[in-house]
This record gives structure tokens, C-alpha cells and sequence, in this order.
């Protein structure tokens, strides 16, 4: 899939229903996606059509303006804008006589090469298997013509390969998801323990090469950069599958995770948002979400749009969240410019950083208490505990104890309260 030399013509139907802007649109990306397995395209073919072919997904007559296209531009690859049946592939490949793949092919195989760590291997081998699962008869390296009889007996070659493929196919995804299931739990544990430690969580959310990757090494650069733990970035779809959590310390005894997660894209497969369902809980959980667009991008509406159904299909609702409109330093606007939960920035830059962090203070803090405290010099573990869990505003010392003005949560603000002279 990854061969220099394949030359490829993509093919898209526009279904009635919907918008040539969303279509157009997703036709680009379908370009992109194809770049990114470094698939050459030479060439484009569309149709309008009320409901796709059962047998061919376009119709027999685009069938033929395909292979003419393939034949002038030296193509030996042809790329689907949808996934296909099982028997479109059959039937395509031996129309067509070249090889012929979807968009969740090309995704899968993405994935496959961007996956770091055991986890995100582990899903993208999951999503990959399943896929290909049914599609076992349509793979053009065909595995020999299915002869024999009905029945248990008299099976030919082709098809107890197939049998014995298929049985294989099953045993190594349960596998799989046994090893990934441990990872799973290990995760969890990992989020109790964050729980536990009570520091809310931001998430990081957007389509893929929004430019989330900056945005949290900028912060990282701005806030500990003694941690030395940046991510990967590069301008190109899906550059991190891989979820990363960090802390970032606020200079007055404030600190709040940090998580970034896989990018989003339109038409994502089912078997990848279900693999990657225990990746994305992380984002379930978070106390405020940072949606990341990139504003350079003249398509940044639908983007946006295809990051809320993302979310909405995995079911994250209800949870707040800030826009950060990343890039702009790329337009015509002074930055950073800030309007309510909105903010235009460039992470690349750094430049809205502080900014930005004003806004998640506002969002993930409000449960603290501004008071002060009256604590008696005997009891100066605790002094040296708000010292390092509060804000201390100031520091008096009094007959009866230190005086602490501060800002705390009020959770310790409840449990402390017997030593609050002043709310």
C-alpha cells in the first residue's frame, strides 16, 4: 500500500441528501488520505446518484470511464470515497482488472503506520482484522476458486483456506482483544488514581492536523518545561494515535492533566471509533474540553461540524468547552484575540498561551474559596500543606497562629473550616 509507484483515481458519489460543499470536501480529503499512504492520484471520477449500486457502488456506465481513466493516465489503483460491500470489491476488481480499495482501507493503513504504543497497535490490528473479515472473498490475491459440494465434505482448496483463514482471522482477534482488555484495565486504574489525586482534566479535541499536538507542547514549554515531555507534531493527518497525559503546574499551586487525543476525520469507520472507544473515555472524562481548529483552513466549518458528531457518536455530551481557533497568525487578524470561550491563537507561535490558560482557570477552578485562616502554631503541618496545595495570598504571624489569606478547594476549605476566621 505504501509503494511509490501506485498511481491512483478516486471515486466518490454524491448522494442526493447531500451538500457538493461537503462533498467536494470530502472528496479533497480522500486526495489527502491517499497522499498520506504516499499513493499517487492522478485522476477523479464522481456521480450524482440517489442511492449507490448494490454491485458496483457507482453505476455500470461510470464503470467503463473508469477503466478509460486508468488506461490514459497509466493508473493501477482505484480508491472508493465509501466503504465497500465485500461483493463490490469482487465485482469491481474483476471489472476493473486492478486492485481497489475504500477510505477505510486507506485510514486503516494510516493508523497502522502512525500507532507508537502497544495500545494503539492493538486497536488498529483489531479495527484491521474485522475489516477485513468479511471481505476475505473479495481480496484479489485470491485465495483460490471455491469447488465442491454442499455441505461439510468435498470442499475444494480455495474454500477450506478460506475456512481455516477466516477461523485464524477470529482466533487472533480474541487474542488481541484479551491483551488489549489488560490494557484497558490498566488505563482505568491510571484515571481512578488521577481521580483520586482530584486534578481536573482538560482534553484536547479536533480534527485531525488541527494542531492539538502544538497546542499542549506550547503549554508544556510555557508552564514545565524542565518535564522535557513534549509529543510528536508534523503537519500531516493523524501524525499521534497515541494518547498523552500531562501535568501542567500554574504558578500559584494550581495544576490541571492535560490529555491529547487521536485526531477526528470524516466518515472515521465504525471499527476504529469502537477500537479506539477506550482511548477516547479519556475525553469523557475530562472537566473541559479544547476544541482545536484550525483556522487557516477555509473548510474549518465543516471541521468543526464533523469533530461534533464525532464526539456526539461517542457519546460526549454536556461536558464545556473553549474553541481555540490555532493558525491564525496564518490570516490577516491580530492575535491573540479573545471572545468569551473563543480565542484566536498560534500554539506554533505561542502566542495566546497565557490567554488561553485564563480561560480554562475560569472554567475548571470555580469551586474554589477565597477566606482566611487562623491556624495555631502547633498545627504547622498544616500551614506547610496549604502552602503547597492553596494559593497563599498572603502570610501574617499573629499571638494566636499564622494567618493565612489564600484560595482553596472546597473540598480542604470544608474540611478545614474550624480554623477560618474570615469567608
Amino acid at each position: 500500500m505504501t509503494e511509490q509507484s501506485q498511481r491512483a483515481i478516486l471515486v466518490g458519489v454524491n448522494l442526493n441528501q447531500q451538500s457538493n460543499y461537503d462533498f467536494d470536501y470530502s472528496m479533497v480529503e480522500l486526495g489527502n488520505l491517499a497522499e498520506a499512504c504516499e499513493v499517487e492520484v492522478v485522476g477523479q471520477i464522481t456521480q450524482n446518484l440517489e442511492k449507490v449500486n448494490p454491485s458496483h457502488y457507482i453505476g455500470t456506465g461510470k464503470i467503463d470511464e473508469v477503466k478509460d481513466l486508468l488506461s490514459m493516465l497509466d493508473g493501477n489503483l482505484v480508491v472508493f470515497n465509501d466503504e465497500l460491500s465485500p461483493s463490490q470489491i469482487r465485482n469491481l476488481e474483476r471489472d476493473l482488472d486492478c486492485k481497489v480499495i475504500d477510505r477505510t482501507l486507506l485510514i486503516l493503513d494510516i493508523f497502522a503506520e502512525r500507532a507508537k504504543t502497544r495500545e494503539a497497535q492493538l486497536q488498529v490490528e483489531v479495527s484491521r482484522l474485522q475489516y477485513m473479515l468479511p471481505r476475505l472473498v473479495g481480496l484479489r490475491e485470491s485465495l483460490g476458486r471455491q469447488t465442491g459440494g454442499v455441505g461439510t465434505k468435498n470442499k475444494g482448496v480455495g474454500e477450506t483456506k478460506l475456512e481455516l483463514d477466516r477461523r485464524r482471522i477470529e482466533d487472533k482477534i480474541t487474542a488481541l482483544r484479551r491483551e488489549l482488555d489488560t490494557l484497558v484495565a490498566h488505563r482505568q486504574v491510571q484515571r481512578k488514581q488521577r481521580k483520586k489525586n482530584e486534578l481536573p482534566v482538560v482534553s484536547l479535541v479536533g480534527y485531525t492536523n488541527a494542531g492539538k499536538s502544538t497546542v499542549m507542547n506550547a503549554m508544556m514549554n510555557r508552564f514545565n518545561p524542565e518535564s522535557g515531555k513534549q509529543v510528536f507534531e508534523k503537519d500531516m493527518l493523524f501524525a499521534t494515535l497515541d494518547t498523552s497525559v500531562r501535568e501542567v503546574p500554574l504558578p500559584d499551586n494550581k495544576s490541571f492533566l492535560l490529555t491529547d487525543t487521536v485526531g477526528f476525520v470524516s466518515k472515521l469507520p465504525h471499527h476504529l471509533v469502537k477500537a479506539f472507544r477506550s482511548t477516547l473515555e479519556e475525553v469523557a472524562e475530562a472537566d473541559l474540553l479544547i476544541h482545536v481548529v484550525d483556522y487557516a483552513n477555509e473548510n474549518r466549518e465543516e471541521l468543526i461540524r464533523i469533530t461534533n458528531e464525532t464526539l456526539n457518536e461517542i457519546g460526549i455530551r454536556d461536558i464545556e468547552v473553549v474553541f481555540v481557533y490555532n493558525k491564525s497568525d496564518l490570516l490577516d487578524i491580530q492575535i491573540p484575540k479573545v471572545e468569551g470561550d473563543h480565542i484566536y491563537m498560534s500554539a506554533k507561535q505561542g502566542i495566546g498561551i497565557d490567554e488561553l490558560v485564563k480561560i480554562i482557570r475560569q472554567h475548571i477552578f470555580k469551586d474554589y474559596v477565597k477566606c482566611e485562616m487562623l491556624i495555631p502554631y502547633e498545627m504547622g503541618q498544616l500551614v506547610s500543606y496549604l502552602n503547597d496545595h492553596a494559593h497563599v495570598i498572603g502570610t501574617e504571624y499573629e499571638e494566636a497562629g499564622t494567618k493565612l489569606t489564600l484560595e482553596l478547594k472546597t473540598s480542604d476549605y470544608n474540611k478545614y473550616q474550624q480554623y477560618v476566621v474570615q469567608a
